[in-house]
Order: C-alpha cells, then sequence, then structure tokens
C-alpha cells in the first residue's frame, strides 16, 4: 500500500515534521511492506519556514528579533539556493505562542519583530520576500512592522505613538518612507478576511487574542483611522484598503503588506507546490493528514481542507489526525474526510485525564493511532 502523510503541525506540542513521523514510526510496527510517503504541510502560520526548508533546501539564517511585548526572540529567514527568495513567518516574532494567558492583550502587542525578520531579508539581497501569516498576537495591522521598516506613525502633533493597535485611535500621518529596495513581498496565508468590519481582523481574530468587546470596537474603528492614513501617505496604496480579502491575516498586517505594494497568495498552495504533494496524491492508495484542533475553521481554508478536498477529487480516502475532534461527521465528509481519529478520546481515561495526556504525550498518542491505521487500512 501507498500512503501519504501530510500533516499540519499540532500546535503547542509538535511540530508537522514530527506528527508525520511518529505517526509513520507507529503504522511501521504494524508492517514494513507499505511505502510511507512523508510531506510535511503548513499554512503560513507557525511552522512555515521549517516545512518549506525541508522541500526547498535552501539556507537558514537566524535572525535576533523581538516578540510582542518588545522582548528579544529568535527568529530566522529561509533563503533559496541562488538567494533570489527569502520566507520567513510572522509567528516567530508576532505569534500568539509567545504569550502567557495574562500577556494577551492586542491592544498593546506589536509587529514590529516581523519588520526585523522583513529587514533582514532584504539585507540578505533576496529580490522576493514571502511572509508567512498566521498564529499572530498582535492586531496593530502590521503598524509596528512599519516602523521597523522606516515608516513612523505620528499623532496630530508630530510624535511617535505607541506601539500597539489601540494607539492607532490617535493617528495621524506618517514619517519616513519604507526601506525596501524594491524587493517584491509577498503574504502568504489562507485568511480571506479584510481588514476592517465585522469579519475583519478586529471582530473575527481580537477575541482570540484576548480582545473583549470593547476592545474590539476600539481596535476597528483605530484601524480604520490607520488605514486612511496609510492610503494617504504611502504611494501606491491600494484604495479601498480596508475591505481588500486577506488584509485582516495576521491582525491586519496582511493590509500593511498591500499598503507596501504586495500581493497576497495562498499559503497551503505555495506549501502544496514547494512539497510537490499533487505528484504524491495522484499515486496514493491513502492520505493521512491531520492538525492540532480539527474544528469548524479547519474546513474553510486550512491544511486539512486543502488536502482532503485534493484527495477526494481523485476519489483517494482521507484520515484525519488531531488532538481534539469538534467537526461533524456530515460536516468532515462533506470536505471529503473519509475518517477521523482524536488524540483525545484515544486517550479516554478519567474526565480531563485524556485532555491531559494528549497535551502531554501526543507523539506516543500519534504512534499509537498510526499502528491503529495500519491494521484498519493496510492491505
Amino acid at each position: 500500500m501507498r500512503v501519504l502523510l501530510c500533516p499540519d503541525k499540532f500546535a503547542g506540542t509538535l511540530s508537522a515534521p514530527e506528527v508525520a513521523a511518529a505517526v509513520a514510526d507507529g503504522w511501521r510496527t504494524v508492517t514494513d511492506g507499505d511505502d510511507l510517503l512523508i510531506r510535511p504541510l503548513a499554512d503560513g502560520g507557525p511552522g512555515f519556514v521549517e516545512v518549506l526548508a525541508e522541500a526547498l533546501g535552501g539556507r537558514r539564517v537566524p535572525v535576533s528579533t523581538v516578540d510582542p511585548l518588545g522582548r528579544p526572540a529568535a527568529g530566522e529567514i529561509l533563503l533559496t539556493a541562488d538567494g533570489a527568495t527569502a520566507y520567513l513567518e510572522s509567528a516567530q516574532a508576532c505569534g500568539l505562542h509567545l504569550l502567557s494567558a495574562a500577556e494577551r492583550d492586542p491592544k498593546t502587542t506589536t509587529s514590529y519583530g516581523l519588520g526585523l525578520l522583513v529587514a533582514a531579508a532584504v539585507e540578505s539581497g533576496a529580490r522576493t520576500v514571502v511572509i508567512g501569516l498566521g498564529g499572530s498576537g498582535t492586531n496593530d495591522a502590521g503598524a509596528g512592522m512599519l516602523a521597523a521598516l522606516g515608516v513612523t506613525p505620528l499623532d496630530p502633533g508630530g510624535a511617535a505613538l505607541p506601539y500597539g493597535g489601540a494607539a492607532l485611535a490617535a493617528v495621524d500621518a506618517l514619517d519616513g518612507a519604507p526601506r525596501l529596495r524594491g524587493v517584491r513581498l509577498v503574504a502568504a496565508t489562507d485568511v480571506d478576511n479584510p481588514l476592517l468590519g465585522l469579519h475583519g481582523a478586529s471582530n473575527v481574530f481580537g477575541p482570540q487574542k484576548g480582545a473583549d468587546r470593547g476592545d474590539v470596537l476600539l481596535l476597528d474603528a483605530a484601524l480604520e483611522r490607520f488605514a486612511a492614513v496609510l492610503e494617504r501617505y504611502l504611494a501606491g496604496c491600494p484604495t479601498g484598503l480596508g475591505t481588500l480579502p486577506g488584509g485582516g491575516a495576521a491582525g491586519g498586517i496582511g493590509a500593511a503588506l498591500l499598503a507596501l505594494g504586495g500581493t497576497c497568495e495562498s499559503g497551503i498552495g505555495l506549501v502544496t507546490r514547494a512539497t510537490r504533494l499533487d505528484a504524491a496524491l495522484d499515486t496514493v492508495d491513502l492520505v493521512v493528514t491531520g492538525e492540532g484542533s480539527f474544528d469548524h475553521q479547519s474546513l474553510r481554508g486550512k491544511v486539512v481542507a486543502g488536502v482532503a478536498g485534493a484527495a477526494r477529487d481523485r476519489g483517494v480516502p482521507c484520515v484525519v489526525v488531531a488532538g481534539q475532534v469538534s467537526t461533524g461527521r456530515r460536516e468532515a465528509a462533506s470536505a471529503g474526510v473519509t475518517d477521523a481519529y482524536s488524540l483525545v478520546e484515544h486517550f479516554g481515561g478519567e474526565e480531563g485525564g485524556g485532555l491531559d495526556a494528549a497535551l502531554s504525550r501526543p507523539a506516543d498518542g500519534l504512534r499509537e493511532l498510526g499502528a491503529r491505521l495500519a491494521r484498519q487500512w493496510s492491505r
């Protein structure tokens, strides 16, 4: 049997390569006669650079940056072998996982650290810089990133604004010009939310980052004011910035990249091409994908949705392994998912025990699920 293992990360526990390796190890305890193709995946969120590095090779360059609260953080850029393209991910500098629960406040967190990563990519000599967007703990529409690139938001008195989304309620002008050396910017994201409004960055993603209802209203109004300033001061900024698809990605960083003349591209589509996933899908009998939480968002532009849809189009069964499963069977089946397996249910036990074990021993559980899948599917 030929099996394609192409999971996303299990956020907070295992990277995508680690998830794939654990399932493969379990499968091989049952049979070593099957051909297992391992293609770890990512969208634009955490793990984007790691997965691309496995697929493309190239050179990973460490970069010192800061987290959403300005503390030192370790980042990196991936340079292709010819140096023409640099890949980086916003989550390394803006990630929600870099903050404790008590520190999550999108009114004050900043994307400044991402600007440092972009600046390093520009200075590397790359002509195209691809920024993976996802998993952010910020809601400042990329204002911090712009400041790190030489564009400072100012208040009506001409003073530089503090960092964070809330401060943009007082933005009146910009000072400076982006130091980009003519590079082409690409935002890799599968979020098509606009920057503003009911489906915008603040309303949809703000609560996940610690915003209450009052914060959401404040932030949406602040980002609306900032979008108007970006249109007024940045040459080439598209009109209607607040309504453009993808502008709401990563707390509005998508909008800042569009304002700089960048374009949006599907993160999972980019990774799919890099890993030559389509060619692999054409040759297999079973697909195993997965992520940390298989829920209603999974079927709307994330890795699992893309993989399951492609498998369905080829008539190939697709199985999902996840830490938790909350998607209904009918909804999952309509998206191309044949079956779904949960670590929480696998570990079972007394109330709370399954969740605790899934979080503390995910690799063990995935190896056991891999063996279970081999017994059920291998012929």
